[in-house]
């Protein structure tokens, strides 16, 4: 064969490959026909990975060399009922919906409702998408504690979403559930965070059969008037803040946006049995945690412990 064709066809069925692994990255779990699951939509922090002012990771994304990863958000999805639901509206919510309409549940509204959890930016600000430049969507349910909903109605262009009636609020009750179906109830509770212009709420997400708990972002443990441990008991999954590793991770100081750190999450628990360690699920990586990389070996190293990492479309069953 002539070389110059030869290398011709050999450059096809490489890109064929690469594209081939790519749509196994980005292809949904498949799962046991459960009516009601939570699926993640995505897991990195606000800021998303790869990550601004970071080229580099812009750089090994385009060769393929990391993967892309979405900001932290919840799809809970009741089949039966034929209702889907969003924990966060971050600025990747329009693949977030396209991949809960494609693969999980496809309908007319695209959602039933979103519950936000705080006024930073990986958080609410995809709520933009529902206004007249984009979707100009109608009455889409959000629901959100008291101060955000004041946040959201006194604050542009916010504000004008709740005008021209793109979003309806619905304000919630710290402790107070919310059926959203007949086998789904989602109750907010508040965690002590950078609260500027909200509080920060975290949820706990009730299924017929199983439970979670949603924390992606917190200060720290012992600031919360609840024990983590007790609360992770008490449920099936905990998906918990990740946000960083250990102290010193990025180059500033790292009280101005506290969290608390993997290795101090870890230390809280290394007494604990593994079938507790295995409820724990970490999420909301921030673009300079190592262990947002899977081959990670410090991450390895956990996950023999029984500690998890949520993946994109990942399901869990309720």
């Amino acid at each position: 064969m002539n070389p110059k064709l030869l290398f011709f066809v050999l450059s096809i069925l490489l890109i064929s490959c690469k594209n081939r692994e790519d749509q196994v990255k980005t292809a949904p779990q498949t799962f046991n026909n459960n009516d009601q699951y939570i699926t993640i939509l995505g897991i990195a922090q606000d800021g998303g990975y790869p990550h601004i002012n970071n080229t580099n990771e812009f750089i090994d994304v385009e060769d393929g060399s990391i993967q892309k990863e979405l900001v932290v958000c919840l799809g809970i999805v009741d089949q039966k009922e034929k209702k889907k639901f969003l924990i966060e509206a971050t600025p990747d919510l329009p693949k977030q919906l396209a991949i809960l309409d494609a693969h999980y549940l496809k309908k007319n509204p695209i959602i039933d409702g979103i519950f936000l959890t705080h006024a930073h930016i990986g958080h609410y600000t995809g709520l933009m998408y529902f206004g007249r430049e984009a979707m100009g969507a109608k009455d889409i349910n959000v629901f959100a504690m008291p101060k955000m909903k004041l946040f959201l109605e006194n604050n542009g262009p916010w504000s004008q979403l709740v005008d021209l009636q793109n979003i309806k609020l619905t304000s919630l009750k710290n402790e107070v559930p919310v059926n959203i179906t007949k086998n789904i109830k989602v109750t907010p509770f508040l965690v002590p965070h950078r609260d500027e212009f909200s509080e920060t709420a975290g949820y706990k997400v009730d299924g017929k059969i199983k439970s979670a708990l949603f924390i992606p972002d917190i200060n720290k443990w012992s600031l919360w008037k609840k024990n983590i441990i007790e609360e992770v008991k008490k449920v099936d999954y905990a998906f918990i803040d990740a946000t960083f590793f250990k102290n010193g991770e990025i180059p500033r100081p790292m009280s101005e946006v506290p969290h608390p750190f993997i290795q101090e999450t870890i230390d809280l628990f290394k007494n604990e049995p593994r079938s507790t360690k295995s409820k724990i699920i970490f999420i909301h990586f921030n673009h300079s945690n190592p262990l947002i990389h899977k081959g990670n070996s410090e991450r390895i190293e956990l996950e023999n412990e029984g500690y998890r990492f949520a993946n994109t479309n990942d399901v869990f069953e309720l």
